[in-house]
């Protein structure tokens, strides 16, 4: 199951992400994350050091061995540069599972926390200027194309703030999206934002609060969110200690905020994944793309990328070569 946490800057999704991602991971469950953040901060927040964190291998220095390898044998990619953000697998491609040993996994991701990380990768100096930050989320955005994930199986991605999400087809690549937000206005105004464009993508969207201190906060965001309202999470002494590098263990988090990861858990597992929407999905953003700048910058159509006959899911096996 595929999981992202969106927000407004600050509202907290990477803290919410990595204790959830820390709660699945103590339960015994399998959990990938990705940090496709603008801000790197997910490894810190899963108990990296700085130095450890700056250290990781990201996802976008990686992108031509991502593209290769997830290629395969398909006929319609004649090489890696031919691929985009949004190509879609198709038979012959390569279907990743999240928790297989595979070149990707193994030159992308770590273990930090329980938990298997990988990254983007930070906006560098370099980039200003010159690159926008989602050239990076692409390789993201390549792998959820190609991860066939099951039930009990979880990746998570701390998603860029705001609804800078919608810059990609990114945002529709998940079973829930947990929109984070405070009790103020702004965040609300977000959350608006997102669930806006989300609507008309059948996205699944529903809101944690976060940094409640009162019932007030709560009344506030009862009467703001309605329905959309699954959980909030209070200010915690456990989640503060861990800003101050003195990390505890999820066990410890306070009891009335492990009933609300315990909501969020619950949302998910009541999901069913229609593989046919979500790779009809990905082929319409893939089109969308190649029409606004990949045909100009490949130099063919890309359309011709799509396999009409292939949708991937538990069945389709590793490589689809028939």
């Amino acid at each position: 199951m595929k999981v992202a946490f969106v927000g407004k800057g600050g509202s907290g999704k990477t803290t919410c992400a990595s204790l959830f991602a820390a709660y699945l991971a103590v339960a015994g469950k399998p959990v990938l994350a990705i940090d496709a953040d603008i801000n790197q901060h997910l490894a810190v927040a899963l108990g990296a050091s700085e130095a450890e964190a700056a250290a990781l291998p990201t996802l976008g220095e990686h992108l031509p061995l991502i593209k290769d390898y997830l290629r395969g044998d398909n006929p319609r990619i004649p090489s890696a540069d031919a691929m985009i953000k949004t190509t879609p697998p198709g038979r012959g491609s390569r279907l990743l599972r999240p928790f297989e040993d595979n070149p990707i996994t193994d030159a992308c991701f770590r273990q930090v926390g329980g938990v298997r990380l990988g990254v983007t990768g930070r906006f560098e100096e370099d980039d200003l200027g010159v690159a926008c930050y989602h050239s990076k989320v692409g390789a993201a955005e390549l792998l959820l194309n190609h991860l066939v994930d099951d039930r009990d199986e979880y990746v998570v991605m701390d998603m860029t703030a705001g609804a800078d999400a919608f810059a990609s087809g990114l945002f529709t690549r998940f079973d829930v999206t947990f929109l984070v937000c405070e009790p103020t206005l702004r965040s609300v105004g977000v959350y608006r934002q997102y669930a806006d464009y989300a609507r008309d993508f059948g996205v699944r969207l529903a809101v944690v609060g976060n940094k409640v201190t009162d019932d007030e906060d709560v009344a506030f965001l009862r009467t703001e969110l309605g329905d959309d309202l699954l959980c909030w999470l209070r200010a915690s002494g456990h989640v503060r200690a861990a800003e101050r590098g003195r990390a505890r263990p999820i066990g410890a988090l306070e009891p009335e905020n492990l009933a609300a990861l315990g909501a969020l858990l619950s949302t998910v597992d009541s999901v069913e994944r229609d593989w046919a929407r979500y790779h009809r999905q990905a082929v319409e953003f893939h089109l969308r793309n190649a029409r606004s700048w990949g045909n100009d910058r490949a130099g063919r159509d890309l359309a011709e990328q799509v396999d009409p006959e292939f949708v991937p899911g538990p069945m389709a096996g590793s490589s689809v070569t028939e």
